[in-house]
């Protein structure tokens, strides 16, 4: 699959994870702005993407280090980790 795909794919998914965790009204995954800070703009905290990050390994069959949850930002930041996660598992 070309990555433009998948990472579009990727996109779509974690968007759909977090507005599914966050029970987010008026947002759709099409809708979903990659580059809201997830933390200033939506105002999620620690238990929220700590919720999300347990979602995203069991999705993508990845381990997200604690320590990353700084990083994982936006949506386009968290899309770029679980890509580079996939790829360094092959």
């Amino acid at each position: 699959m070309p990555v433009n795909i998948e990472l579009k794919a990727i996109h779509r998914r974690v968007a759909e994870i977090i507005i599914d965790e966050l029970k987010l009204e008026d947002v759709t995954p099409d809708t979903f702005n990659p580059e809201m800070d997830l933390v200033d703009e939506l105002g999620i905290d620690s238990m929220d993407l700590a919720t999300i990050a347990l979602v995203l390994q069991d999705e993508y069959k990845i381990v997200i280090d604690e320590d990353d949850y700084p990083r994982l930002k936006t949506v386009r930041l968290i899309c770029e980790y679980i890509e580079d996660k996939i790829a360094t598992r092959h």
